[in-house]
């Protein structure tokens, strides 16, 4: 196609923001005003999102709707495509955001123009992620994303808000430093920054090593993994409802494309030499962190710590290098990116009429709010892998792909599935079932319509992914194998040359 349709998709959302910051007077119209264009932009985003998908050809491996420019100076280069495992994402993240946009209008109450366009802007960032064939401007996309979820916690969040989003800001900006410095390494030793040129080059293997840990310790921040996972906790519980949402459905996605996309890619020498390192600590995280969700008295921090678990699946399964295990990992990020979201939502939805997240607080909320509570345990089934939903697909393939590579790695990932069940039926029982002890739950009122749009088309997800999962496989099985394919060659490669 002619149409650079990548750029427009990446960058519409600045013209919708264009528009906002020009609406002035009364603070009331200029919010409703906000509002309608960053939901129209959105979904405009979205539409063309799918257009885009359509027009995808699944049975090439090969990057597709390549753009490619010089930009502002000479070695960043503005160079933009789409394979079968990033479109997916650039979907995801034109699917969240109007969602996120509708949610937003009743919670939050003031500066609704500045949090329409911190979303816009994130939503430009989070797409150009995904899209970008050159590690600058990667770069670039991935830190400039910080700036408006920093804003969205630190404005519009709990009553810690501010050491919260400093907390998120310096942890996530302190372990991209390194990634920088290695992205300048790259560029000196090969003269270029271009992802294609570079996965099509073999980077000597004496600077697999380091350049491998600087890229890891971006995305094991961001993952984000145990030991340096401790700031999501705090983000999700003073972040509104919306910035949880964003945060969980898509920004850790970033770090877990990252692995894929650059350490497999990359250097898959390093890759091969620091898998048990990545298994290691992503078993502590699967263990420990479903542990810490089993006492935590808030639904949001409970949900938070169960997200860190169910990214410990992820990273086992990319660096399980096999077809299953990356394909698994993959689904589990699209699965978990809907399923975290429609949790958050939940809690918004609770929240917004009670103002609390303490489990103790509830109890009985299936009687006065059975369609609540009927949409909430869906995804309560799906977040713990229950077959027939998106959870389950996700995680099984991960457990396969892993059995094949290291059966004592798979024994410990499994023990993980029952801790989610354990924490997440805890968490159903204690605000949905039992008598009710807390009058102000007697008069909860059920969701509402605009909450019913919001959740609806994220239960319909779960459900189809989980009975037919072909529509995400189909798109990344060529582009998978074709990865999985390459790394196989260029570890025999290595191997043969050590014999010799």
């Amino acid at each position: 196609m002619n149409l650079p349709i990548l750029t427009i998709i990446t960058f519409l959302p600045l013209i919708g923001v264009f528009f906002i910051l020009f609406n002035k007077g009364e603070e009331e119209r200029v919010g409703k005003i906000s509002f309608h264009v960053s939901l129209l932009t959105s979904l405009l985003v979205f539409v063309l999102s799918l257009f885009l998908w359509f027009s995808f050809d699944k049975t090439i491996s090969s990057f597709q709707f390549v753009e490619e420019k010089k930009w502002i100076i000479d070695f960043v280069k503005y160079k933009v495509g789409v394979d079968g495992i990033s479109i997916l994402f650039i979907v995801l993240t034109a699917f969240i955001t109007p969602i996120c946009i509708v949610a937003t209008y009743n919670s939050v109450k003031f500066r609704k123009k500045d949090f329409f366009i911190a979303l816009l802007v994130m939503e430009t960032m989070m797409i150009g992620v995904f899209c970008s064939l050159d590690l600058f401007l990667f770069y670039l996309f991935f830190e400039a994303g910080l700036i408006p979820m920093f804003l969205i916690i630190g404005i519009w969040g709990g009553i810690r808000r501010v050491y919260a989003a400093f907390k998120f800001f310096l942890y996530t900006l302190l372990g991209s430093v390194f990634m920088l410095i290695a992205i300048i390494f790259i560029y000196m030793q090969t003269g270029t920054t271009d992802v294609e040129a570079l996965l099509a080059l073999d980077i000597p293997v004496q600077y697999q090593y380091l350049l491998w840990l600087g890229f890891f310790a971006s995305f094991a921040v961001k993952t984000p993994m145990w030991p340096v996972h401790t700031w999501l906790p705090d983000a999700h519980v003073e972040a509104p409802t919306s910035g949880s949402v964003i945060l969980a459905a898509i920004l850790l996605k970033m770090a877990g494309y990252g692995f894929i996309r650059f350490s497999l890619g990359l250097f898959p020498v390093a890759s091969d030499f620091f898998s048990p390192l990545v298994f290691s600590l992503s078993i502590i995280a699967i263990v420990y962190t479903s542990l810490v969700a089993l006492v935590q008295k808030d639904m949001k921090k409970l949900i938070a710590y169960s997200s860190v678990a169910h990214m410990g699946f992820v990273t086992i399964g990319i660096f399980a290098f096999n077809s299953q295990g990356i394909e698994g990992s993959i689904f589990q990020m699209i699965s978990h990116g809907i399923v975290s979201a429609a949790l958050f939502l939940c809690v918004g939805v609770v929240y917004d009429r009670m103002h609390t997240r303490q489990i103790s607080d509830y109890g009985g909320v299936s009687n006065v709010m059975p369609n609540y509570a009927i949409v909430f345990m869906i995804f309560i089934l799906a977040s713990l892998g229950l077959p027939g939903t998106s959870g389950f697909v996700g995680e099984i393939l991960v457990l396969i792909g892993i059995f094949k590579t290291n059966y004592l790695v798979a024994f410990f990932a499994a023990t993980g599935v029952v801790l989610s069940a354990c924490y997440s039926l805890s968490l159903y029982r204690r605000v949905c079932f039992g008598e009710i002890t807390n009058d102000k739950v007697k008069v909860l009122k059920d969701m509402s319509y605009s909450e019913f749009i919001t959740l609806i088309p994220l239960l319909i997800l779960v459900i189809l992914l989980g009975v037919y999962p072909n529509i995400i496989l189909d798109t990344i099985s060529t582009s998978v194998e074709n990865l999985v394919s390459v790394y196989n060659t260029k570890i025999a490669t290595f191997n043969n040359l050590m014999i010799k």
